[in-house]
This record gives C-alpha cells, structure tokens and sequence, in this order.
C-alpha cells in the first residue's frame, strides 16, 4: 500500500499505441506535465522511468484492456486521462478490403477503444473525474478521392460520435471526452517516399509533426471547460480546398 499512498496525489494518464510515434511523445509529455504514465502496445519496451509503466498486448483483445488497467491502478492507485491514440490504417478501395482488414480494423479501431475505455471510465467515475482523449482522422470529416479509406471512415468516424456521446453522458460526473482529428503526421508509419503527395492533400501544403498533435492534447488536458471538442489539427483539411 506505501507505493499507492505515496502516489495518490499524482495524475495517471493511460496512452495506447505507446512504443512510437505520437504515442510516444504523449508518454513523453504526460511526464513532463507530472504525470506518471500506463504506456502500451504490442512492441513497447520495459522502461527505465519508475514514473512509466509498459504492458505490452494487443489492444484489440479485451484481456488487454484489464491488463493495462488494472497494472495501473496496482502500480499507480488512479486513472485520471485515457489517450486513445493506437489505430490502424488501411486505404484501399472499398470492394478491396478483404475480412481479414475488417477483423483488423475494427479490431484496434472500434473494440480497442470500447473495453479499455469502460474501464477506465469506471475508475474515473469512483475518483470523481477523469478525461477521455480519442485520436481520429481528418478523413471522418473529409472524405478525399485520392485516398479511398470506408474502413477509417467506419471506425474513427464511430469514434468521433461516440466522444460526443461519452462527453455528454458524463457532463455532470466529472469526465471530459475529447477528440484531436489530424491530418496526415511525419511518424514511421509513412514512408519518406509517400511524403509529397501527402502533403500536398493539405490546404498548406506540407505534413503535420507529431508536436502538433500532442500539443493538441496538452491543450485539451488543461482545459477544463473543453468537453465534447473535436480538434482538428491537419493543415485546414476539414475546412475545404
């Protein structure tokens, strides 16, 4: 119980899809903002940090999503923010997609969000308060011929609506929902080769950073009066071309 008395005044953040990119400049930030930190995803490493736990699993299994919340209310006593940041993107034409990318997908996109975030939301409602941050995508609100993507459309648009939903359903317990949309990110995930014609489905003309988008969630964060946003983040994409 020491460990657990000794933390019980400091904020825990849970991020999914931690080992790289915005994941894990989010676990970076959280730190830096005096949080201690429930990292996961199916490749992070141990960390030498005592103020950052890592679980590894595969976020679309709900034995994960007991795993990770459970390791952190062990380790940390509290939940206080879950970022859900891990996602899965498959751009092909629609009669395309095979079952095994649906069963992908959705998978990360859709039941990786649902477990994890009802209990966390559990937790949060016997602390009196949390906050709930889902990573999404510009293409919900703007559809783009030149990247067909049904299957983001169909998971992250989901996800958007259900921020709403929560924000709305927990308004008066404490717990804000929230929404950071982004455009296309420089991360890992796209190759240096595919950056110009990304870029250029950007009204300004170039490729977001992943400070972009954790400075998004800061934001959201640290404010209070925030639930229930939508925050796009993605170079004026939503706005039109």
């Amino acid at each position: 119980m020491s460990s657990q008395h000794q933390h019980q005044h400091q904020k825990v953040a849970v991020v999914t899809g931690a080992s790289q990119g915005i994941g894990a400049g989010l676990v970076e930030a959280y730190r830096k903002l005096g949080h201690a930190v429930v990292a996961t995803s199916r490749t992070i490493a141990p960390s030498d940090d005592a103020g950052v736990l890592t679980v590894r699993g595969d976020i679309a299994d709900p034995a994960t999503a007991e795993r990770v919340i459970a390791a952190g209310i062990e380790q940390f006593g509290r939940i206080d923010t879950l970022v859900n940041n891990a996602g899965l993107f498959v751009a092909k034409p629609f009669t395309q997609y095979t079952a095994d990318d649906y069963a992908a997908v959705t998978g990360v996109n859709l039941a990786g969000f649902f477990r994890i975030t009802q209990l966390a939301v559990e937790r949060m409602l016997v602390q009196g308060g949390g906050h709930l941050v889902n990573i999404t995508t510009s293409l919900v609100d703007n559809a783009n011929s030149d990247v067909p993507s049904v299957l983001a459309s169909l998971t992250k648009g989901g996800l958007q609506s259900a921020t709403k939903s929560l924000a709305i359903e927990y308004a008066t317990r404490g717990i804000r929902a929230n929404a950071v949309s982004p455009g296309t990110i420089k991360t890992p995930m796209h190759p240096v080769e595919t950056h110009a014609a990304l870029a250029a489905l950007h009204p300004v003309g170039r490729l977001g950073e992943e400070s972009d988008i954790v400075d998004a969630v800061m934001y959201l964060e640290n404010a209070p009066f925030v639930t229930g946003e939508i925050l796009h983040v993605d170079g004026g994409m939503s706005a039109g071309h």
